[in-house]
C-alpha cells in the first residue's frame, strides 16, 4: 500500500513539475483530446474570438471548416473582415453568452422571437442581434427583416449539418429585455439602439444559469437531429472591457472567467460530447508573466495565440501544415472604434471610457 495517494500522481499533477519547471511555450500534458477531430467532418464556430483562430487554422490544414455565409465573389479582404464574413461559420457576429446561443438555436428552429428586432441609428437600421456585421445600416426596417430572416435559413443549414461545434465563452454579463427576457450581444446605445432603463437592464449570469443555458441549447439540437455533434468548448482569456456590475473591472473580470471556466469543466466532466481545450490556461498562466498579452493588458499576442494552437494541433494534426499566423486575424486596439475591429462588439464599449 501507499504512504499517500499522491504517490502515483504523474508529474503532470504537481505545480513544479507541471508548471515551474515547463517550457511556457510548449507546456507537456496539458491537453489530451477527449475525442479527435477528422479532417472530413464538417467543423462549426461561434462564441467569443477563440474560436476564430482554431477555425483558421483547421480550415488552412484543409479540414471540413463550414461558411455558410461567404464574402461575395471579388470582394476585398478588409471588406469581407469590416462586414464578418468568413469570421465565424455564420455570420451572427460574437455570440458572447450561452443564453444568446441557446436564443439563436430556439429562433432559427422557429421556437421563439426575440423582441426589439431592429435598432436605429441616425436614420439607419440595424439588426439588434448582430449590430456590427452591417456597419452602415440597411435603409429600412424590412430590410433588416428580410436578411436576418436569410441568416436564420443558413444557421438552422449549419446546426443540422455540423458533426463538431466549437464555441468560446465570453461574458457573463449582458443586457436584456425587461418584458420578454430577450438577451443583446451588445448593450443599446453603444452601437446602435438607444438606451432605456425601463426597457432595457443588466444581467450578470451565474454558474447556474450559464450551464442550463448550453446544456438546454444541447438539448434543441438533440431534438432537431438524428445525430447530436459533439462539443470542443474553450474560455476567452480576454478581461472585460468594461463592466455595469459596479465593481472593479478586474473583479468583475475575475468572476466573470471563473464561472465561465467552471461550466467549461462542469459540461467536459459531466458530458461525453464535450472536450474542454485549456486556451485560457495557457495564455494566462502565472508562468508566463503576463508575456501572451498585448500593452493593454487585454488583446493575446500573435506568440500567445500560435502557442495555443500548436498546443490544439499538437493533438488533433500533429503531422500538419505551420501553424496559421495570427496576425492574419483581427486584432485588438487599446483604444477601441469601430474602424479599428469590427468583430469584437465588446470592445466598443472603451469609446465610453472617462
Amino acid at each position: 500500500m501507499s504512504s499517500s495517494p499522491y504517490e502515483d500522481v504523474p508529474g503532470r499533477g504537481f505545480w513544479r513539475s507541471g508548471v515551474v519547471e515547463q517550457n511556457p511555450h510548449a507546456i507537456k500534458e496539458l491537453y489530451t483530446p477527449k475525442f479527435p477531430i477528422r479532417r472530413h467532418e464538417a467543423v462549426a464556430t461561434a462564441g467569443s474570438c477563440f474560436a476564430q483562430h482554431i477555425a483558421r487554422n483547421l480550415r488552412a490544414r484543409k479540414f471540413n471548416v463550414l461558411n455558410y455565409e461567404p464574402a461575395p465573389r471579388g470582394m476585398r479582404d478588409d471588406l469581407a473582415q469590416k462586414y464578418q464574413f468568413g469570421t465565424y461559420s455564420c455570420r451572427y457576429g460574437n455570440i458572447y453568452t450561452a443564453a444568446q446561443l441557446l436564443q439563436l438555436a430556439r429562433e432559427a428552429f422557429g421556437n421563439t422571437i426575440p423582441a426589439d428586432r431592429v435598432w436605429e441609428k441616425d436614420g439607419r437600421f440595424f439588426d439588434a442581434q448582430r449590430p456590427g456585421v452591417e456597419p452602415g445600416g440597411f435603409a429600412s426596417p424590412e430590410e433588416v427583416l428580410a436578411a436576418r430572416e436569410h441568416h436564420l435559413a443558413h444557421v438552422r443549414r449549419m446546426l443540422l449539418d455540423m458533426d463538431v461545434f466549437v464555441f468560446t465563452f465570453g461574458l457573463t454579463e449582458a443586457w436584456v429585455h425587461r418584458e420578454s427576457r430577450t438577451v443583446f450581444p451588445t448593450a443599446p446605445g453603444t452601437i446602435a439602439g438607444t438606451f432605456d432603463p425601463e426597457v432595457y437592464e443588466f444581467k450578470n449570469f451565474t454558474h447556474a444559469e450559464t450551464l442550463q443555458s448550453f446544456v438546454r441549447f444541447k438539448r434543441v439540437l438533440k431534438r432537431e437531429r438524428k445525430k447530436t455533434p459533439r462539443y470542443l468548448v474553450t474560455v476567452s482569456p480576454v478581461p472585460l472591457t468594461a463592466t455595469a456590475t459596479g465593481q472593479h473591472v478586474l473583479a468583475a473580470s475575475t468572476y466573470s472567467k471563473s464561472v465561465l471556466r467552471g461550466v467549461a469543466g462542469e459540461l467536459f466532466e459531466t458530458h461525453r460530447d464535450v472536450d474542454y481545450f485549456p486556451s485560457y490556461e495557457i495564455i494566462t498562466a502565472p508562468v508566463t508573466g503576463g508575456a501572451f498579452f498585448e500593452a493593454n493588458q487585454r488583446s493575446v499576442t500573435e506568440a500567445g495565440v500560435n502557442t495555443a494552437m500548436r498546443t490544439f494541433l499538437e493533438q488533433h494534426d500533429p503531422d500538419g501544415a505551420p501553424i496559421a499566423p495570427a496576425k492574419d486575424a483581427p486584432k485588438p486596439t487599446d483604444v477601441q472604434t469601430p474602424e479599428d475591429d469590427l468583430a469584437c462588439e465588446e470592445a466598443f464599449l472603451e469609446a465610453f471610457a472617462p
